[in-house]
């Protein structure tokens, strides 16, 4: 620890102070070496330290070297929205990212019902990370560094956050993890007036992915979002598409084609309101 009045000796803090000191400031996370720098204790103090706070619920112990402060008004929720610390875990983690997904549609105002949980796009695979009742779950876009992110602003801070272009792109290409082609309809209906027609094509353009460009210009056609699909319909025409289920695995048989978008149509979305 660097001494900050010449040879004097700088008296130790205990890590409870520290951690304190640190929530006075505004912050919520910090790493274990900071814990060790900033207390002026030993790592194996400081170790044992934070092993009692997190059995006390004052911190969480999200990786190995990352915590989480847990001020006492989410105490009884076992830590902090993940939204408050998912920027300072990544940059951590030394990986790129973004909040995608039904989490995303639900910061862009566009969700019925609040995410079972925390949906973030990164470049590999991660393990799920529950902090209290918060369970983050990763998904893996190798173009995450290139996707289009707008900043969002949180109690802490920004965290990056897919565009309502992205975002309605990502939702039909994992549509299981969103709830299935219903419930994506259902989001799809409240972020359709969010959405710029040229910057929706150039999103998909980038995708590379033609049958959920289908499947998405069909959606948005079904929830009055003609006006922001026109300029993929129009692309479209230039890319010979073939035919694609609307629900992929489902059998085709009965099934009806919409020839505007070139889809098989087994079953009628069903969209909640």
């Amino acid at each position: 620890m660097c001494n900050l009045h010449g040879d004097a000796k700088v008296p130790a803090l205990t890590v409870e102070a520290w951690v304190d000191s640190l929530q006075a400031q505004g912050r919520y996370t910090f790493l274990r070496a900071e814990a060790v720098n900033g207390s002026g204790l030993s790592a194996e103090a400081v170790k044992k330290a934070l092993q009692r706070l997190a059995r006390r619920q004052r911190v969480v112990k999200v990786k190995r070297y990352f915590y989480v402060i847990v001020p006492l008004e989410y105490l009884h929720a076992g830590g902090v929205p993940p939204s408050w610390f998912i920027d300072d875990l990544m940059k951590a983690m030394e990986r790129p990212y973004y909040v995608g997904l039904l989490s995303a549609a639900a910061l862009h105002g566009a969700s019925h019902q609040q995410p079972q949980e925390f949906q973030v796009f990164t470049d590999r695979p991660i393990r799920p990370i529950q902090v209290g009742r918060a369970r983050i779950r990763f998904f893996v876009n190798k173009r995450s560094p290139d996707t289009a992110v707008q900043s969002v602003k949180t109690p802490t801070g920004t965290i990056r956050v897919s565009t309502p272009e992205s975002t309605a792109v990502d939702l039909v290409r994992f549509a299981k993890s969103a709830g299935y082609l219903d419930n994506v309809a259902t989001v799809l209906m409240d972020l359709a007036p969010l959405l710029d027609p040229k910057r929706l094509l150039k999103v998909v353009r980038a995708s590379g992915d033609l049958p959920n460009a289908q499947r998405l210009g069909y959606l948005l056609e079904r929830v009055r979002g003609r006006p922001q699909a026109k300029a993929l319909h129009e692309w479209l025409g230039g890319q010979s598409p073939r035919v694609v289920p609307l629900r992929p695995g489902r059998n085709a048989n009965g099934t009806v084609e919409d020839r505007r978008w070139h889809v098989r149509v087994t079953e009628p979305i069903e969209i909640e309101t």
